[in-house]
C-alpha cells in the first residue's frame, strides 16, 4: 500500500459569468454542473478564496447536504479542494446528509469556520431537477452580501484551483479519517459524524421532551402525521419524534431521504404536500406537518387538514412562547418576519411590547438582529419559522414549538387559532406564485408597475370591487435600513399600502432557473369576520392586484402555478 503523501494540484480554469449567488447560494439545473467544464470547482474555490488565508489556514469546515442526487459527486470534490486550501478538518453528515438546522447547530457547537450545505431547498432533485450549494459563515447562518458578492467577484476571474484528486473518503462510515497531504506538516482530517445528535441535543436543551412524550404517548395523547417527503428531515423525524418523544413508526411516513425526492416537490404547502393534507381530512389525526427538502420549512395543520398559515403559525408560537422553556429561561428580545409575510406578528408584538422588526425576505437580515441579541423569533410567509438557537429557519423546531403550545393549552389546533383571532383579530392571507413566466415580460411588467405606483397621482386613488372601496394610503418599492450595522436593502418588493391597512405585494424571484416567478401577497386585517373563507374575503384585493399590474395580459398566464 502506497503510504506517501498525497499530491496537490493546481489546475488551470476558465471562469463563468453566472456564478452570483442568491439568498440561498448558487441554485442551478443539475446538467449545467454535470456539463460545464469544472462549474462546481470554479465556484467552490471562489468560496475558499473568499476566505483570508490566515483564517482558512488549518479551520474547521462543516459540509453537508439533502441527499438529492449530485449530493455525493459535490462532496467528493468539496473534500478534494478543502484540504489542497488549507482547510485543516471537515465534519461531515453520515453518508453526506445533514438538514440546514443541523449545519447551522454543527457549525455553532464546533466554533467553524463556515459551512458549505448542498441543497436547492423546496426545488425537485434527480438527475434532470436542482442542484445548490450554498456557504454558510461562523455565526452558522447564511453569507451576508458582502461575503457572497466577493465570491461572485472571485468566480469572475478565477484562473486556477487547487485540488487533492487521490483523497477519497468513506462517507459511510462514523470517525475520523486523516490523510498526509504533501507540503503539509499536519495531517488533513475527515470526521464523518452522526447527522442527528448534536442538533437533537439542542433541541433536548430549548423543549420540555417530557411533556411533549406525554403529549405524543402518554395515556390521552394525541395522533400526528408527520411527512419528511423524501427529504433530509426522514431521520430526524424518526430518531426524536419516533424513538426518542414515542411516536408510533406509522405516524412519519416518507422518512428515506431520496436523490429525486420520490419523483415529488419537496414543497410543504397545500399543492405540494396534497397527499398529508388528504390524509388528515377523516379527522384520525390531531396534527399534521410537512417539511420541505433541506429542513428549514414546514407546514403546519390541525384535524380534518385545518390549515395554517405560516404567518399565523409564527404569531401563535409568539403569543404562547413561554410554552417553550428556552424561552423562559432567555426571555423575549424581539420578534420579526419578512415584509410579505402578514401583520399577524405585528398585533402580538404590540400587545406584548416586544419590538417587531420588518425585514427583507431572506434568513440573513434576521441573523444580524439575532447576533445582535436583538430577535428571539421569526418568521416568514414562505414556510419558514425560527428561533435564535441558529441561524437558519428550522422546520423540526416549528413542530415541537406548535406541540409544545399544544401540551400546555391542551386545545386543538383549529381551537388555539380561533382564539387566537378572537383576541386580536384575522390578517387573511394569500399569496399567488406565476412560475416559468418569460423573464424579459416579468421584467419589463415590474418596471412598468413601479413607475405606475411611483407617481403621485396613484397616491390617494381609490378602487372599487363590488361594495368594497380601498384607497391608496402609500405605494413604494421596499428599502430596509439594518438597525444593527445601517447597511441599506433596496428594491426589496413593490407595496401598495390601503387606508385600512390592507396590502398587495409583487415581488420577482427565480429569475437564475427556467425563468422568473412573479409573486402576489394579499394581506387584509379583518376585527369581526374572522371565520370566513380567505380566498372569498380577499377576492376584491386580488382583483386590484390584478388590474394594476395587467400580470394576465403581460405574462399571458390566464392563473397562478400555486395558491398558498
Amino acid at each position: 500500500m502506497d503510504n506517501s503523501p498525497l499530491q496537490v494540484l493546481t489546475v488551470p480554469t476558465a471562469p463563468y459569468p453566472d456564478q452570483r449567488p442568491g439568498t440561498s447560494g448558487l441554485r442551478k439545473k443539475v446538467f449545467i454542473f454535470q456539463s460545464r467544464r469544472n462549474y462546481l470547482h470554479n465556484f467552490i474555490q471562489s468560496i475558499f478564496s473568499s476566505i483570508d488565508l490566515r483564517d482558512r489556514q488549518g479551520s474547521t469546515v462543516v459540509v453537508g447536504g439533502d441527499g438529492r442526487f449530485f449530493n455525493r459527486t459535490a462532496i467528493e470534490v468539496i473534500v478534494q479542494m478543502a484540504a489542497a486550501n488549507g482547510v485543516g478538518r471537515l465534519i461531515i453528515g453520515h453518508h453526506g446528509i445533514m438538514s440546514t438546522p443541523a449545519v447551522s447547530c454543527v457549525i455553532r457547537k464546533y466554533k467553524a469556520i463556515g459551512g458549505i450545505i448542498l441543497t436547492a431547498s423546496h426545488y425537485p432533485g434527480g438527475p434532470e431537477g436542482d442542484f445548490g450549494i450554498k456557504f454558510n459563515t461562523v455565526n452558522g447562518g447564511p453569507a451576508k452580501e458582502v461575503v457572497t458578492n466577493k465570491i461572485f467577484q472571485i468566480s469572475r476571474t478565477i484562473e486556477e484551483f487547487a485540488i487533492c484528486p487521490g483523497l477519497q473518503v468513506d462517507l459511510t462510515t462514523l470517525g475520523k479519517q486523516m490523510f498526509d497531504l504533501e507540503n503539509k506538516f499536519k495531517p488533513f482530517t475527515v470526521e464523518i459524524v452522526d447527522s442527528v445528535e448534536s442538533y437533537a441535543n439542542l433541541l433536548r436543551n430549548i423543549f420540555d421532551f417530557a411533556a411533549l412524550k406525554e403529549l405524543l404517548s402518554g395515556e390521552n395523547h394525541i395522533k400526528i402525521r408527520l411527512d419528511a417527503m423524501h427529504g433530509v428531515v426522514g431521520p430526524y423525524v424518526r430518531r426524536i419524534l419516533c424513538e426518542e418523544l414515542g411516536c408510533p413508526v406509522n405516524s412519519a411516513i416518507n422518512c428515506v431521504p431520496m436523490e429525486d425526492f420520490g419523483g415529488q416537490h419537496p414543497d410543504p404547502n397545500l399543492t405540494y404536500a396534497a397527499d398529508l393534507v388528504e390524509s388528515m381530512r377523516d379527522g384520525q389525526y390531531d396534527f399534521g406537518a410537512a417539511f420541505d427538502g433541506d429542513g428549514d420549512r414546514n407546514m403546519i395543520l390541525g384535524k380534518h387538514g385545518f390549515f395554517v398559515t405560516p404567518s399565523d403559525s409564527v404569531a401563535v408560537i409568539a403569543d404562547n412562547i413561554f410554552c417553550i422553556p428556552y424561552f423562559q429561561h432567555t426571555g423575549v428580545r424581539g420578534f420579526a418576519r419578512s415584509m410579505p409575510t402578514s401583520a399577524a406578528l405585528d398585533r402580538v408584538a404590540r400587545a406584548t411590547k416586544i419590538e417587531l422588526y420588518e425585514a427583507p425576505t431572506g434568513w440573513k437580515f434576521f441573523g444580524n438582529l439575532m447576533d445582535a441579541g436583538r430577535l428571539s423569533l421569526c418568521g416568514e410567509e414562505n414556510f419558514g419559522t425560527g428561533g435564535d438557537h441558529i441561524r437558519e429557519n428550522d422546520g423540526l423546531w416549528a413542530v415541537l414549538a406548535w406541540l409544545s403550545v399544544l401540551a400546555t393549552r391542551r386545545q386543538s389546533v383549529e381551537d388555539i387559532l380561533k382564539d387566537h383571532w378572537k383576541k386580536y383579530g384575522r390578517n387573511y392571507f394569500t399569496r399567488y406564485d406565476y412560475e416559468n413566466v418569460d423573464i424579459d415580460a416579468a421584467c419589463e411588467m415590474m418596471e412598468d408597475l413601479e413607475i405606475m405606483i411611483a407617481d403621485k397621482s396613484f397616491s390617494k386613488q381609490r378602487f372599487a370591487v363590488e361594495d368594497k372601496i380601498y384607497q391608496v394610503e402609500k405605494a413604494d418599492n421596499f428599502e430596509y435600513t439594518d438597525p444593527v450595522d445601517s447597511t441599506i436593502s433596496r428594491n426589496q418588493g413593490l407595496r401598495i399600502i390601503f387606508s385600512d391597512g390592507s396590502r398587495i405585494i409583487y415581488r420577482l424571484s427565480g429569475t437564475g432557473r427556467d425563468g422568473a416567478t412573479v409573486r402576489i401577497y394579499i394581506d387584509s386585517y379583518e376585527k369581526e369576520q374572522i371565520f370566513e373563507d380567505t380566498q372569498v374575503m380577499l377576492a376584491p384585493l386580488a382583483t386590484i392586484a390584478l388590474k394594476i399590474s395587467q400580470l394576465h395580459h403581460r405574462t399571458g398566464r390566464s392563473g397562478p402555478s400555486v395558491i398558498t
